[in-house]
């Protein structure tokens, strides 16, 4: 098989933000997504997977308004109501006259005409009339349908559903949901070193592990060396049998670079991201299976999986943080680039693992994305800080937990 020269052999046009490279692969997603089939599966087994349909709410809940307190449910209106009956949660909601009042159970539904309730240490009943403080309607009352409306749409489809989200199902009266099959990813690793096994794969396990919590299914290919005839195959024969290709190495413009060639040679996505470690990472449509060309080195592949990958497979592009100050001075190189500095968290503040003072000795105060790439020791960090500048000591930073991403 004789590769063409690749389109990205011409002047670049498709180096872009990572916020557009993401709004590219949440399109080629939603593409993705229509053409699984969906199953059902039951509330077990619900977390991580994505709704091929809306999901309503089949009724009302709760299918009465409810209390909230022990106490007593009166009707506002009433001055000083008779004091008759009980209701408790498994109870049907009584009759009551006006100017009747009833004992209640925390859970249990409002008989007809009340609509609060006292709470049991603000009410005094003599002779069997109640008396208690003046209430706004509503006050210690869940109302019918707070949980649900009858037809309200709780989930759109394309939700990556969470299991705590199977509490709200099993509420309504849900017991399983259509979701999409999950996407099958093949993982290929390109380099003759690799492939020699003169250096070990570094990737593609930690990528399954994240292609796997992501709700996806893995599969780890046999590697590949740097023969653009072998990575060309390999690759279209991948796009052809999975859903997605996640490849590592190969993409930057060297002669051994074969991915970037392939993939250039396909429907581009884009060619690289402004992001530092994570460089260059590049994506395509190949055969109708999307392909994302990961850099090699382990921090880089780490850093372009999470923070641009990631949103193809879980929908997902919030980037919840945690705010504290941070240690030492980090430095940033004065050119057009968003930098991930990866840090450990420590007695409230926030330490960039690399530093000189740190427990890993990289780069003195400018941030040296390269070294940190290829480190397997800055694994160990708890999260990244995400910066297009330098950075002062003490100053308050925005720190993304890597459990937040992975």
């Amino acid at each position: 098989m004789t590769v063409l020269a690749s389109r990205w052999d011409m002047p670049s046009t498709g180096t872009v933000a990572r916020t557009d490279a993401i709004e590219r692969l949440l399109a080629r997603r939603t593409a993705a997504l229509d053409a699984l089939p969906a199953e059902s599966v039951p509330l077990d087994a619900l977390a991580g997977r994505t709704l091929a349909a809306d999901v309503r709410a089949p009724r009302d809940v709760p299918p009465h308004d409810y209390a909230t307190m022990d106490g007593f449910a009166v009707a506002t209106d009433d001055e000083s109501p008779a004091v008759v009956g009980e209701v408790f949660p498994e109870d049907e909601p009584p009759e009551l006259a006006d100017d009747e009042a009833a004992r209640i159970a925390t859970g249990a539904p409002l008989p007809a005409r009340t609509d609060a309730v006292v709470k049991r240490e603000d009410a005094t009943v003599t002779d069997g009339w109640l008396s208690g403080p003046e209430l706004a309607p509503g006050t210690n009352v869940s109302p019918c349908g707070g949980t649900a409306k009858a037809d309200e749409v709780l989930f759109d489809a394309g939700t990556r559903l969470a299991p705590r989200h199977a509490a709200l199902l099993r509420d309504v009266g849900i017991e399983s949901v259509a979701v999409h099959e999950r996407f099958s990813v093949a993982i290929v690793a390109t380099g003759t070193e690799i492939h020699e096994n003169r250096q070990p794969d570094r990737d593609s396990e930690f990528l399954a592990g994240l292609v796997r919590a992501w709700g996806h299914e893995p599969t780890i290919h046999e590697s590949v060396p740097d023969d653009p005839d072998a990575v060309c195959e390999t690759i279209e024969s991948a796009a052809e049998a999975y859903d997605t290709v996640l490849t590592t190495g190969g993409t930057s413009v060297g002669s051994a670079d074969h991915v970037a060639t392939v993939l250039g040679d396909h429907d581009p996505l884009f060619e690289s991201v402004r992001l530092r470690p994570g460089r260059p990472v590049m994506a395509a449509v190949v055969d109708g299976a999307l392909a994302v060309g990961l850099p090699g080195k382990p921090l880089a592949a780490h850093t372009a999986a999470v923070l641009v990958a990631r949103p193809f497979f879980t929908g997902e592009q919030r980037l919840p943080s945690v705010t504290m100050g941070l240690a030492h001075r980090v430095e940033i190189p004065d050119d057009d680039r968003e930098y991930a500095v990866p840090v450990v968290f420590d007695d409230g503040t926030v330490v960039p693992l690399g530093h000189a003072d740190s427990a890993l000795s990289i780069y003195d105060e400018q941030f040296a994305s390269g070294l940190v790439a290829a480190n397997t020791r800055v694994t160990t960090a708890d999260g990244i800080v995400l910066t297009g500048r330098s950075l002062a000591a003490g100053e308050v930073v925005e720190t993304v937990p890597y459990r937040v991403l992975e």
